[in-house]
């Protein structure tokens, strides 16, 4: 599928955004005063700019909030409902902890959970399509949430636990490649499939249904090759663990910035690949084969 750029930043920046308000939430670190005041800028900057990039990727951006009406049945409903609530319970956490008026830990167990439930709802937004194999699978949850912690972890200070998530992460992610790229073929996706012509016998494209460019070509038909797939994998789970060595350095306190930068670009390499290979059954119908 084609990476959006807007997409790419929705999932990274809330992601981020939420996993440090889970840690946040838990005490971890426990602050207050100016020091609360710049961690919870950052969590809210992170998750609130996360969502707005996502209004980049609707057809009428200003109808974004009739979204909020589908939470019985859409997933991107529930994330927004989620992630509203969310960001008011923390809102309240961290006015406590700014000013230094209450600390209600039971108010920020609660803000830890939903934003935790919030990364859950922004990963079942693409796990539960079936019409993209790759996606449609238990794996990714497990991967949306791993980096959310990892990179919220990172960000709170908390770099023995984030360099280790972040290590799981990315063995995580190794497998998911593995058991993903079979996927497509395993799932019996075929032209036959697909045209419902199966029946009599195998179908071959004779020509595309269409000379033109349309919406499903350029979002849904998106192919990236495999040399270019594998050294891009390379980078990104690189950067994603550098900063598990990294800490081991004397130098590692001072680093500590750098260290939640580099993860950070690994997330989005990992994410733009989570798009660009995702294979949508569409592209059956114009000739499109899964890698598998």
């Amino acid at each position: 599928m084609h990476p959006a750029p807007s997409i790419i930043a929705f999932t990274t920046l809330s992601g981020l955004g939420f996993g440090l308000l889970v840690f946040l939430g838990l005490g971890l670190p426990m602050v207050s005063g100016i020091t609360a005041f710049w961690f919870y800028l950052i969590a809210f900057v992170l998750s609130v700019s996360g969502l707005l990039s996502s209004l980049g990727h609707l057809g009428n951006p200003q109808r974004a909030w009739k979204a909020f009406s589908q939470w019985r049945t859409s997933w991107l409903s529930r994330e927004g409902v989620l992630a509203v609530a969310t960001l008011g319970v923390m809102g309240s956490f961290a006015l406590g902890r700014v000013f230094e008026l209450y600390y209600l830990p039971w108010l920020g167990w609660i803000g830890a959970t939903l934003s935790f439930v919030t990364v859950f709802a922004t990963s079942m937004i693409y796990a539960q399509l079936k019409t993209v194999p790759r996606w449609n699978h238990w794996t990714t949850p497990v991967q949306f949430m791993l980096f959310a912690m990892s990179g919220g972890a990172l960000l709170g200070g908390q770099m023995n636990t984030g360099a280790g998530l972040a290590t799981i992460s990315a063995a995580f992610q190794i497998l998911n490649w593995y058991m993903g790229d079979t996927r497509f073929k395993d799932r019996g996706h075929t032209q036959e499939t697909a045209t419902g012509l199966g029946d009599m016998g195998s179908v071959q494209m004779f020509e595309p249904p269409h000379t033109g460019t349309n919406y499903l070509l350029k979002e849904m038909v998106h192919q990236i090759g495999r040399k270019h797939s594998q050294k891009l994998r390379r980078i990104g789970v690189g950067l994603a663990i550098l900063p598990l060595f990294l800490l081991v350095t004397p130098f590692s306190h001072a680093l500590a910035g750098g260290l939640v930068l580099v993860h950070i670009a690994g997330v989005v390499v990992i994410r733009w690949l989570f798009f660009a290979e995702a294979e949508h059954v569409v592209g059956l119908y114009y000739g499109a084969h899964s890698r598998g």
